[in-house]
């Protein structure tokens, strides 16, 4: 099972947890989450007007073997407007546009997609259950 939840945060908002929303899916290989603008196929949906997020931005798919990865998507543009960071536990680290990390399993973290041009992000919260 993966669970994730999700907050907005604009400069102001800094530690603050409304509107936090949640979505779950379990280890089943080719079990899919994203998250994004697009409320027709991300279970976890970001503000309209918050460009600096895809309309499909962030895909979790779980692989064959039971284990969680995180792809940052390639948008339409060639450099993207935002930053990832990917944190679990002592290890922190960017992901690259594009690229595809492993969550560990049975591990839990902190996913932030950060804007470039002014402070917000998206914070996002994962547990990946063993």
């Amino acid at each position: 099972m993966l669970e994730l939840t999700m907050a907005s945060v604009s400069g102001t908002d800094a530690g603050a947890t409304a509107g936090m929303l949640m979505a779950d899916a379990p280890s089943d290989p080719g079990a899919v989450l994203r998250v994004g603008r697009d409320g027709a196929v991300c279970g976890l949906v970001t503000p309209e007007d918050w460009l600096f997020v895809s309309r499909v931005h962030l895909e979790f798919l779980c692989g064959p073997d039971g284990v969680w990865q995180l792809t940052w998507l390639r948008g339409s543009h060639p450099e993207p407007s935002s930053e990832v960071r990917l944190t679990s536990g002592e290890h922190a680290q960017a992901l690259a546009y594009g690229g595809t990390v492993r969550l560990p399993r049975g591990g839990s973290g902190e996913i932030v997609v950060q804007d470039r041009t002014s402070p917000r992000s998206v914070n996002i919260g994962f547990y990946h259950e063993v």
